[in-house]
Parts: structure tokens; sequence; C-alpha cells
């Protein structure tokens, strides 16, 4: 389902982005993908006359410049001033009946959707930096993006 985009939201701890219609328990609270593999799945169906956007594959939060191929499961996620995101889950299984799917072919969120559950509450706004800490080291390195 796309999603409209909003300049701030509120990233409730257990349940996901507040209003959300995914809002709720379980291990895919919260959807991310790249502007750069929007951008680039567009480019090449765009003879399918698709207008795609931030949202458009329902995602919750649309990163740039962060390189998600190298986001783990474990690996947590500082958003705004105190949001925590903890990776659950690395693409999907497609439901099939998605209308880009259906228009297109093809899907990039079964490959490419990063979910994750929200371990502490907090504001979020667009173009604040999201940094990445990864579970892989001994110690925790909070890398910039």
């Amino acid at each position: 389902m796309a999603k409209s985009m909003a300049r701030s939201g509120r990233l409730l701890e257990g349940l996901g982005l507040e209003g959300d219609a995914h809002a709720g328990p379980g291990i895919r609270q919260v959807s991310l993908l790249a502007i750069e593999q929007i951008e680039d799945f567009e480019s090449r169906v765009k003879q399918a006359g698709c207008d795609l956007r931030p949202g458009s594959f329902g995602e919750n939060i649309t990163t740039e410049g962060l390189d998600l191929s190298r986001i783990r499961v474990g690996d947590r996620i500082r958003a705004g001033e105190s949001a925590v995101l903890r990776v659950t889950q690395l693409g999907k299984t497609c439901h099939g009946g998605c209308s880009i799917r259906r228009v297109t072919g093809d899907c990039i969120m079964p490959q490419s959707g990063i979910f994750a559950v929200v371990e502490e509450s907090g504001e979020i706004r667009v173009q604040e930096p999201l940094k990445v800490a990864s579970q892989r080291k001994a110690l925790w390195s909070w890398l910039k993006t």
C-alpha cells in the first residue's frame, strides 16, 4: 500500500510508526527502502508508466546515501534524537498482488526492503541522519550516514 510523505513522525516502542496501518506488535513494525533503489527500479520499468516516489512501495522510511545492502539482521539504527530500530528481516515474500508488480512484473521490496522493530520511541524528521550500529563488531560503533 503506497504511503504519502510526512515531514515528521513518532516511532513507538514495540509498535512502529504512530498512525501507520501496519503499526502493532510483530517483527515488521517499520520498513525502510533506499531512494537510490527506487530510482534505479523506476528507470528499468519506465516503459510501464509507473510514477514512483518515496512511499510507493509502502515503506515507512526512505533512506538516501545509506548502503542498505550492508545492513544485517540484528543491526540497530538510531533515527532522530532518541528512536532506535533493530533490524529483524531483510526482504520479504511478496504477496504477489501488489500494484507495482501487477503493472511492471517486478517489485524491489522482496529483495531490498529492510524491516525492523522499534526498541526505543522517539520523534523522526525528514533529512535527519540515520546512524547504524552493527552487532557484527565486538564494540559498537555508530556510523554516520
